[in-house]
């Protein structure tokens, strides 16, 4: 990777970061087709409270909003906005295939090219691939966002959190 790519991708995260998108927990946790979830990284301190409001959509279940609350560093934090403003408005099957390209780039150790298409400001984390210890800040909000979503398509209230080994 150039290291002017490198910087762009190192703006884009710190832009997210600085001013993050769809922040704040939005709606009624307890209405049909939401669901909200506590994930922590304990090897960091990162944590997130993420709420998912699915509805019914023509050809299945839409994601109508994601929102959240979160501490931790930048690529967490900025990981869950960009992540937020990519699955927000597509149907749960589209936003699940996005998920796991983003799963596809974290695994891939930095020799995955990554699809601008599919992730749009997700590319900027193509260089967090190489830092393992930093691609469970970059995943936290993506596994937290699969768990939700899990939930709220079976309309299960959730009753606690998740510890990320």
């Amino acid at each position: 990777m150039s290291a002017e790519l490198d910087s762009l991708y190192q703006e884009i995260i710190l832009d997210h970061y600085k001013n993050p998108h769809h922040k704040g927990l939005r709606g009624d946790p307890s209405s049909a087709g939401t669901a909200e979830v506590h994930h922590v990284n304990p090897t960091c301190g990162d944590e997130v409270t993420l709420r998912v409001h699915l509805i019914d959509g023509p050809e299945g279940r839409v994601v109508q909003d994601v929102s959240y609350d979160a501490v931790g560093c930048s690529i967490s934090q900025a990981s869950t906005s960009v992540m937020a403003d990519l699955v927000i408005g597509k149907p749960v099957d589209e936003a699940l295939s996005v998920h796991q390209t983003f799963l596809e780039l974290m695994q891939g150790k930095g020799q995955v090219e990554p699809d601008e298409d599919v992730l749009e400001d997700g590319i900027a984390f193509a260089g967090v691939a190489k830092f393992p210890a930093r691609v469970k800040c970059a995943l936290l909000s993506w596994m937290a966002w699969k768990d939700a979503t899990t939930q709220a398509q079976s309309d299960s209230v959730p009753t606690g959190g998740v510890t990320h080994d």
